[in-house]
């Protein structure tokens, strides 16, 4: 890794004076809302992202149906027809941005050189010349994440106006795919947390309702998505990441197999479980992204040299398909994950999700995973013993601000103390006592076999059906500040998501209904889960599940 000295200040944030947007041009976003969203008929208020209510809270006339639709696609189809340029479109998503960042705090970078690669990419349309599947579309990155023209802290101090040499791999993609790369999307600091709340910066806001949580650790790119600010977005996931925030902020998250994914330039925070995914308002549009991210890396030895199969041809158009779409298919609902302490409204919405699955041919019924519970504690020891490792680097020497020690330890210790937040100190400190001497055995050892365990349960239940499906969350959003001193409490709310990064497996959460809350609802999101290697498995059942729902709700109250 070569030495770099840290830039003094990162980029102008949005809403700040010195924050302009760079073209003369002035182009009416509401204008580009037409051309992005499908008709929805008269009499039907046009929305951002629809989903299944426990109770139908639609906001159209009586009659009228809404479906999600991809929006990357239609960003795409926009610029070859030549009805959008690339910077008026990038221009709208800057204006929106502008406008709900106050409110949704979603990024902490936005990026300067965003209109100059819209315009670049004008020149090849004129000129006749290729360009790639995600020509054009605006898209938000998670701070952990390297870029090289924008500044990468994690969500930490301690990486305070630090700038990469280099993209990381799913960044390269994406901008090789012709991708419009906007900024850098809020996290808990490091990955740790799961609202936001843990970054060093700024707590995001779920679009939903703004007193709530967004979720975490990629709170700021679902919420990001969810408010209209990005076409989508990339985050990572260790323990629910992903899926977590997808079910607060109610956008489709995909959380992939182990190894699909390059990690390369990703900030390690659990190296054996790390997984790079994204967010979108439709499947199609996850599965677009996931397209362009995955395959073999060179710099990455854990990554999957397997092809990667086209993920949107099956994808069909709903007139496409029969009546019972899914008939044949075997979903097995994990029992455990629909048992005590889970709210009742989530429960409601998730029974619905599977009536409207049995209404599409699929038969479901419950699996048992015994051993599921002791996922979350093993998660935690394995995930911790990790970071106390992957954290080592962060000394005051090669990254980010460096803090005054009169000799060398106490210039690390200091840097560290003053770098690292309350989360990040507590993991670290947990990790290095599983490893230490005299517990490595009864905690670290004891959490691998559990580890094995689990993969061996998930292999036998997914020899009984096709897929699992279970709720996300045992609640939907909480309060800002309501579980911040309770990290017990947090942990736990990662119940049903940390046991597919143990096995590595590939997951997918689509909006299912609503919960009380709010002025219109708390989303809740279904997560189903494939075999490993199997992403196509998922995105499929996922595509016709939010394609066929029978009712839809409203966008989120600051959207609409």
């Amino acid at each position: 890794m070569a030495m770099l000295h840290s830039r003094p200040t990162w980029v102008r944030k949005v809403g700040s004076p010195g924050y302009v947007i760079q073209h003369s041009q002035v182009f009416d976003a509401s204008n580009l809302r037409i051309v992005l969203h499908s008709n929805l008929g008269s009499g039907c208020r046009e929305v951002h992202r629809s989903a299944t209510p426990s109770k139908s809270v639609s906001q159209c006339s009586e009659g009228a149906q809404q479906r999600p639709v991809s929006v990357i696609r239609k960003i795409r189809e926009s610029l070859v027809r030549r009805e959008k340029s690339a910077v008026e479109v990038t221009e709208a998503y800057l204006v929106k941005l502008r406008e709900q960042e106050p409110h949704v705090r979603s990024f902490l970078h936005v990026s300067e050189k965003a209109l100059q690669d819209a315009q670049e990419l004008d020149r090849r349309v004129a000129e006749g010349r290729e360009i790639g599947p995600l020509a054009g579309v605006p898209l938000g990155v998670k701070d952990n994440l390297c870029t090289r023209d924008m500044p990468s802290t994690g969500g930490s101090r301690i990486l305070q106006g630090y700038y990469p040499p280099y993209d990381a791999t799913a960044v390269a993609k994406l901008r090789s795919s012709g991708a419009i790369l906007v900024g850098k999307t809020n996290m808990d600091e490091f990955g740790m947390g799961s609202s936001t709340e843990g970054s060093a910066y700024q707590v995001t806001a779920n679009p939903w309702d703004l007193s709530r949580v967004p979720g975490g650790s990629s709170g700021g790119s679902a919420a990001a998505v969810a408010a209209g600010q990005c076409a989508g977005a990339l985050g990572s996931d260790t323990g629910g990441s992903i899926r977590q925030p997808a079910s607060f902020c109610g956008v489709v998250g995909l959380k992939p197999s182990y190894g699909r994914v390059s990690r390369f330039g990703l900030m390690a925070y659990a190296s054996s479980l790390d997984v790079v995914g994204c967010f979108g308002n439709s499947v199609m549009d996850a599965a677009i992204l996931l397209e362009a991210i995955a395959g073999a890396d060179k710099n990455d030895s854990t990554c999957s040299p397997q092809d990667v199969p086209d993920y949107t041809s099956n994808l069909l158009p709903i007139d496409d398909l029969g009546s019972k779409p899914l008939a044949g298919i075997r979903f097995g609902i994990i029992s455990e994950t629909i048992a005590d302490g889970v709210v009742e409204d989530v429960l409601s919405a998730v029974k619905q999700a599977v009536t409207h699955l049995e209404s599409l041919g699929a038969s479901v019924r419950e699996v048992a995973m015994p051993n599921f519970s002791l996922g979350l504690p093993a998660y935690y020891v394995l995930a911790t013993s990790e970071a106390s490792s992957n954290l080592a680097r962060y000394d005051g020497v090669r990254y980010g601000p460096r803090a005054h020690g009169e000799e060398v330890m106490s210039m690390y210790a200091n840097s560290r103390a003053l770098g690292f937040g309350p989360e990040v100190k507590r993991r670290i400190l947990m990790g290095t006592y599983a490893l230490s001497a005299g517990y490595y055995d009864a905690f670290y050892k004891k959490a691998q076999q559990v580890r094995t365990v689990i993969q061996q349960d998930f292999k036998n239940a997914l020899e009984e059906v096709d897929l699992l499906i279970s709720p996300v969350t045992p609640t939907a959003a909480y309060k800002i500040g309501e579980k911040v001193n309770d990290p017990l409490a947090m942990y736990v709310g990662d119940l049903m998501t940390v046991n597919v990064n143990l096995a590595g497996l590939p997951a997918l959460v689509v909006p299912c209904g609503l919960a009380k809350g709010g002025t219109s609802g708390l989303p809740v999101g279904l997560q189903m889960i494939g075999p490993a290697f199997r992403e196509e498995s998922i995105l499929r059942p996922g595509h016709i599940f939010e394609q066929t729902l029978p009712t839809s709700f409203s966008a989120p109250t600051l959207v609409s």
